[in-house]
């Protein structure tokens, strides 16, 4: 720990963090708008409706001015594991890139390849041909996020792995545990349905404000109906979704779940802080306690949330921290005390074996295996305990912005059906104005997400065991600072001209009904 720079690790997680955000504004449009065009397509098949074509057509476009964009954001993305954090490559490159090989041989090959046909396609092939593509980008834009988030996954909670203490890697020892792990399949159920939400969201937000302006009143009320019905039906498996995504991190990540609701004493029949506003924070305490100035409960909800049962204890921050011996939870002091003799232990089998001391090398190894699963904690001997606590306020307030938001859309999409199929919709002003403002605010739920997701975790790169301080390049912090505000001055360039690509095309419209007979003939 000694000579940390720890304005390193900091640019470092603020540049990783920079490129993820400016990426998730574009995937999860993508995750769900091609599910939707597909549906649309399929219908313009089914029936032979030129309309149906028309509609399908202008949502393609849309779709492609994002997906272009957001190929530029990921690829940068992936290249930061390397450039910021090459230890946290070599220590587990063995494992984490065998789902991005996967993502970039079948999932983007895939999706690439029929994306062609999918734009250029259309009366060159046959509609069934052409059909089946689009189904097939909707497929491959999917199985690219299901590996990137098996990835993910993994670093939240790693399962199907063997450390080597010859070469310091993990290394894979059965790849199904890696793909069929509790928290990666939870992760990867939930991400995609959210993105299935906000796509529906954009899809609806847009087709109101030509209703808005009393513009393509048949494309918007049918883009609607199907978006809509998409987006309610994706709702309902979010919530579900997010319930058990709940209880995987209460079980796999307690510190995360304390923090995302301001728990610091543990209790049984823990309440659920349904909406809450932090005060000032008691010092002195091991770790710091921020105190709650207003907060709304409901009463055993949050035993029953993470536990499936009212009466179940939940652990607070305090309790992970200090130690409950009457819950048989183990105390941070203790964990580091351990990750310490494994870290010595490490370092003192590889002397052994390098020296021909077997025997040693074979009671080193020993104490190393006995302790490894709290290997990172070691990397925080003789430092300040709040570092192992990640940012409470952040991991509350995203948390709760999230399932707020997330109620805001099911009701919306539940009044947009209603009064489409009632023939009402473009008289509802107030409807259309609230379903226009909710698109940014799908973004901001969408966001507040993966903030939980990472800051919640934080310190660890790889659950408890490697800490950011461990997993970053040995490189100059001010490259990562100059290297920061060029890609955000390069991102925000590429979300102003996706903005203003996209309003032009929006403003535009579908292609007129004359314009689309010339180009059928």
């Amino acid at each position: 720990m000694e000579g940390i720079d720890f304005a390193l690790v900091d640019w470092s997680r603020a540049q990783f963090a920079l490129t993820a955000m400016f990426h998730w504004i574009f995937v999860p449009l993508t995750l769900g708008i091609t599910f939707i065009i597909a549906i649309m397509e399929s219908i313009y098949v089914k029936t032979g409706d030129q309309e149906w074509k028309r509609i399908t057509k202008f949502w393609t476009t849309v779709f492609g001015i994002n997906f272009a964009i957001g190929v530029a954001t990921g690829i940068i993305l992936e290249f930061e594991f390397g450039t910021n954090w090459s230890n946290y490559s070599w220590f587990v490159g063995d494992i984490f890139g065998a789902p991005l090989a996967i993502e970039g041989i079948m999932a983007f090959f895939m999706e690439s390849v029929f994306i062609a046909v999918m734009f250029f396609g259309w009366n060159k092939v046959s509609k069934q041909f052409h059909l089946l593509s689009t189904w097939l980008v909707a497929i491959g834009s999917n199985l690219s996020a299901l590996w990137i988030l098996v990835a993910n996954g993994w670093m939240q909670y790693p399962a199907g792995m063997e450390f080597n203490p010859d070469t310091v890697r993990n290394e894979m020892a059965n790849f199904w545990e890696v793909l069929f792990s509790p928290v990666a399949i939870n992760k990867f159920i939930h991400t995609i349905t959210s993105g299935y939400v906000l796509a529906a969201i954009f899809m609806v937000g847009v087709s109101s404000w030509f209703l808005i302006k009393k513009r393509e009143i048949l494309f918007a009320k049918r883009s609607i109906v199907v978006a809509a019905t998409f987006g309610f039906l994706s709702s309902g498996y979010l919530i579900f979704s997010g319930d058990e995504s709940a209880r995987t991190v209460a079980k796999y990540q307690p510190m995360k779940f304390a923090a995302m609701e301001g728990l610091y004493d543990g209790v049984q029949n823990a309440p659920l802080v349904a909406m809450g506003f932090f005060g000032e924070t008691k010092k002195g305490g091991s770790p710091d306690e921020i105190e709650f100035a207003f907060k709304l409960e409901i009463p055993d909800m949050l035993s029953y949330m993470a536990f499936l049962d009212a009466n179940a204890f939940v652990p607070g921050i305090q309790d992970l921290v200090n130690g409950n011996e009457e819950h048989g939870i183990e105390s941070y002091h203790e964990k580091i005390r351990k990750g310490k003799m494994a870290i010595e232990s490490l370092t003192a089998y590889k002397k052994a074996k390098d020296a021909g001391n077997k025997e040693e090398a074979i009671i080193f190894l020993k104490a190393f295996r006995d302790n490894f699963k709290y290997f990172g904690y070691g990397y925080y001997f003789g430092k300040d305990i709040n570092m192992l606590v990640p940012n409470v306020r952040l991991s509350f307030y995203s948390f709760h912005i999230m399932v707020i938001l997330g109620g805001h859309f099911m009701l919306l999409f539940i009044l947009v059906l209603y009064f489409t199929m009632k023939n009402k919709i473009e008289n509802k002003k107030w409807l259309l104005w609230s379903a226009l403002l909710t698109i940014p605010l799908a973004y901001i739920a969408s966001e507040s997400g993966w903030v939980l997701a990472e800051v919640g975790r934080q310190p660890w790169v790889i659950q408890d065991l490697m800490p950011n301080i461990a997993a970053v390049s040995q490189i100059d912090a001010s490259s990562v600072q100059v290297t920061f505000f060029l890609f955000l001055a390069i991102f925000t360039t590429l979300f102003i001209a996706e903005v203003k690509i996209m309003l032009t095309q929006i403003k535009k419209g579908p292609a007129s009904k004359i314009d689309q007979q010339s180009q059928t003939n």
